[in-house]
């Protein structure tokens, strides 16, 4: 899976301005469809109070924070699969996310065009998810007649394809119907058998739903309809006031922000929230080290042992790996020093085989 958050919806639900404000870099946002032509991209540290914790109690030279990227994907519409409104171009660019955050509006302002000219948020996922959907049956249409063609002809690939074409053929049923591949396809080895297809209805996704300053700190009604298809997705939900977060991204200070905040009655910006959740959404966990000279989140993969994560700070780490020391932040948080976590035996040796866990601190012995 691509480490990366490919933001998505219709033109005109705030993709841009919701873009701008994650990453602090302007994407050019005007009151008129596909003013995002080319994907922007940014690269955004991901909010995490535990290396707050950490570096309060761990002081270093240096602080470096995780980090997960975000694109910024022109708005598809209606016919997009058959190439409307630049649509081809921007299905490529969904391809190679990892995960979509599909921006839902979720606001009413007759002063802001909606390409539909009405506010209907499941109206607009459906458009966008049968949109998909059909790029994705173009895909499975071609590789299922390639597959029948070569079988008709070859005994050994027959073989081989018998698993797969009626995996394909089931995939043609649902994709037709404007189902998304992920509501079919669930088995680990069917999952793995299309991989190389790289179906864009497989990818997880995360509904965001941009609302106006009235409701960023309750419900309304188009929030209410997303939260209920995502339900049925096993999808989350993140609700985010565009106009309001890119208002915060345009101050100065935390010192200020957090003013800003209090004074809207919120306890966090929305976009931590969406970061956190494209983060976790992709799989991805964090472990420390820590240290005089540098406090530093690393990026690993849910399910990574201590080897990889090694490799991760440099190749000759993973190479020459002998064991870790490891921690758990929440262990620091208790005894307040490493020395106090040595002291009551919550530090341990891991080895080879040794899964590391969301929140470890280590320090890696290796040779080489």
């Amino acid at each position: 899976m691509a480490l990366n958050c490919g933001i998505v919806g219709l033109p005109n639900v705030g993709k841009s301005t919701i873009f701008s404000a994650v990453t602090s870099a302007p994407a050019e946002a005007a009151n008129y469809p596909f003013c995002t032509i080319d994907p922007n991209v940014g690269i955004v540290s991901v909010p995490d109070e535990r290396l707050d914790r950490i570096v309060s109690l761990i002081p270093p030279a240096k602080v470096v924070p995780a980090t997960v990227e975000f694109v910024d994907i022109a708005g598809l519409v209606k016919g997009a699969s058959q190439g409307e409104g630049l649509g081809n171009r921007f299905l490529a660019s969904i391809r190679e996310v990892g995960v979509i955050a599909h921006v839902v509006r979720c606001f009413d302002n007759p002063d802001i065009i909606h390409v539909s000219n009405r506010i209907d948020p499941a109206g607009d996922i459906e458009t966008i998810n049968i949109e998909l959907a059909l790029a994705d049956l173009e895909t499975v249409e071609k590789r299922y007649d390639k597959l029948v063609r070569m079988s008709r002809v070859d005994k050994e690939q027959q073989k081989e394809n018998a698993f797969v074409i009626p995996v394909l053929e089931r995939l043609r049923e649902a994709l037709g119907d404007g189902r998304a591949a992920r509501s079919v396809i669930t088995d680990e080895d069917e999952v793995k058998a299309l991989y190389d297809l790289h179906l864009i209805t497989m990818k997880p996704v995360i509904y965001v739903c941009n609302v106006d300053e009235d409701s960023i700190s309750g419900e309304n009604e188009y929030v209410s309809t997303v939260r209920s298809i995502a339900e049925k997705e096993g999808a989350e939900v993140v609700v985010i006031c565009g106009k309001i977060e890119s208002e915060i991204a345009a101050l100065d200070s935390d010192e200020e922000k957090h003013e800003f905040l209090e004074a809207v009655g919120l306890e966090e910006s929305g976009l931590n929230n969406l970061i956190r959740s494209a983060y976790r959404t992709l799989g991805l966990r964090t472990f420390f080290t820590a240290g005089s000279d540098e406090d530093r989140a690393w990026t690993f993969h849910e399910g990574d042992k201590a080897p990889r994560c090694a490799g991760i700070i440099h190749t000759d780490f993973e190479k020459g790996f002998i064991r870790a020391e490891v921690y758990n932040c929440e262990d620091l948080f208790t005894y307040g020093s490493e020395v106090k976590v040595k002291e009551a035996g919550k530090l341990r040796l891991e080895g080879k085989d040794y899964v590391v866990q969301d929140g470890d601190i280590m320090h890696f012995r290796f040779n080489v």
